[in-house]
């Protein structure tokens, strides 16, 4: 899955690390339910940790802790497969481009299932200046072929899901209309 667009925005790429780093911001992110056909909350918490065992809370990631090569861990409980660990690396950081890769850690459960096993779900986002106040986003989004047909058979929702983030990374309301898919 890929979600690609253009945004404004004025800072540099210490807010937008600060914003990416704001992990417990992340709780309340909505995106459209094509299953209920109603806006819901996908993010129900989220913190930050201090390392990769669960339940180590920390404060937000500043944008002084994100550089270059550093992994960072958090953990998300979302709205299906409850509260997982992932692992955050920055694998690029300049003054004009961010490059962000995101993996579970731990299992994606639904109801004490495995959906999607350890490191089988992963994404990247790429974020780069293309003139003064004007950014471009682009994001691909990978569940392993071992993943189960509970979390891969939807495909609008997995769209949703994804817009979700990138309204959230860009500022927008999670939930304002249009969904990008019914």
């Amino acid at each position: 899955m890929t979600t690609a667009a253009r945004f404004h925005n004025s800072g540099d790429t210490d807010d937008l690390l600060r914003h990416i780093g704001a992990i417990s911001q992340f709780a309340g992110v909505r995106y459209w339910s094509t299953t209920h056909k109603k806006w819901q909350t996908l993010i129900v918490d989220a913190y930050a940790l201090s390392g990769p065992q669960a339940n180590q809370r920390r404060t937000d990631f500043t944008s002084d802790e994100m550089k270059k090569g550093d992994v960072l861990y958090f953990q998300q409980t979302d709205n299906l497969s409850g509260s997982a660990v992932y692992q955050m690396h920055l694998a690029e950081a300049s003054a004009d481009r961010l490059v962000v890769e995101i993996e579970n850690v731990t299992p994606l459960r639904y109801h004490f299932i495995t959906v999607v096993d350890r490191g089988e779900m992963q994404s990247i986002y790429f974020l780069d200046r293309e003139s003064d106040g004007v950014w471009r986003y682009y994001s691909i989004l990978r569940i392993g072929k071992h993943a189960s047909w509970l979390i891969a058979g939807n495909e609008s929702s997995s769209i949703n899901r994804a817009v979700a983030f990138y309204r959230y990374i860009v500022g927008i309301p999670t939930d304002q209309e249009p969904p990008a898919a019914r």
